[in-house]
């Protein structure tokens, strides 16, 4: 059975359920084939205006019955309480479990799954909403490589994945790229605060700012060269960047930007501990 055959079932139909049934639909997986379950009415409307053929029930017993792959996309909180419910239903012998709530490590959903199950942690990021996605992945040692190829083709559907053997680094990851999209506004909310402070309005400000921040992104997406060098092509010796970074340097950015991604992956592993107790 190739990955675009299979039934792919969700647990939670919020903000990143409804993207990543998104992404599959238009990457073309048949919308027959996608099942979602959400108590919510508000939220099961949204679902349905993604696609007709989506099947939709207030029930994730009967999404999780059917499912070769079942996604979990619900709040770490309620994590533990439809991970047992699931685990106690029929399912499939072979589903391959994929949770995308932040923190819930896999130790955690084997204990309540089971330690035989096939489970890959997720960690979509922000701009998956718009399909420009990077989400980092972990698998247990039970996940098959065909089982990885799936799980491959759902993150794939909302930008880019990226795999970590080692699941002691997704508190990094998530100080790198799922808290990073926040770097990034506050730097581009502080540029525009400038520009707005030089006199120009605040749609050309904001024009300035993210025009500048995405022409960026796209070069050091592209090109492929070192940042380092990227940023030494725009920086003349004695001219105006290099006026600019000498200020930030002598603010020591380095180090602050050190010690705050630091300071998100320790939060997250801390998180990650108090989400995981069986308290």
């Amino acid at each position: 059975m190739s990955t675009a055959d299979r039934q792919i079932g969700f647990i939670g139909g919020g903000n990143m359920g409804q993207a990543i049934i998104r992404g599959l639909i238009q990457a073309g997986h048949p919308p027959q084939l996608l099942s979602v379950a959400d108590p919510d009415s508000a939220c099961q409307d949204e679902l349905r205006n993604l696609h007709a053929g989506l099947y939709i029930s207030p029930d994730n017993l009967a999404v999780a019955e059917k499912a070769d792959v079942l996604v979990l996309a619900v709040k770490p909180q309620m994590m533990r309480t439809v991970a047992e419910e699931t685990a106690a239903s029929e399912r499939p012998a072979d589903q391959l479990i994929v949770s995308i709530a932040a923190g819930t490590t896999i130790g955690s959903l084997l204990a309540w799954f089971g330690s035989e199950v096939p489970v890959v942690r997720a960690m979509p990021n922000q701009p998956a909403l718009i399909g420009a996605g990077l989400s980092v992945l972990t698998p247990s040692a039970s996940v098959t490589e065909p089982q990885r190829e799936l799980a491959d083709y759902i993150a794939s559907s909302i930008g880019t994945a990226v795999w970590l053997d080692n699941e002691s680094l997704m508190d990094a990851a998530t100080a790198v790229s799922g808290s990073g999209p926040a770097y990034f506004y506050l730097l581009m909310e502080l540029i525009e605060n400038s520009a707005l402070d030089f006199g120009f309005s605040k749609d050309v400000a904001s024009r300035l700012t993210v025009g500048t921040a995405l022409g960026a992104a796209r070069i050091a997406d592209t090109v492929g060269s070192d940042l380092a060098d990227l940023r030494r092509q725009v920086t003349s010796p004695g001219g105006s960047t290099a006026a600019a970074l000498k200020v930030l340097e002598d603010a020591e950015i380095r180090d602050i930007f050190r010690r705050a991604l630091e300071a998100a992956r320790d939060r997250s592993a801390e998180l990650g501990e108090s989400g995981s107790s069986n308290d």
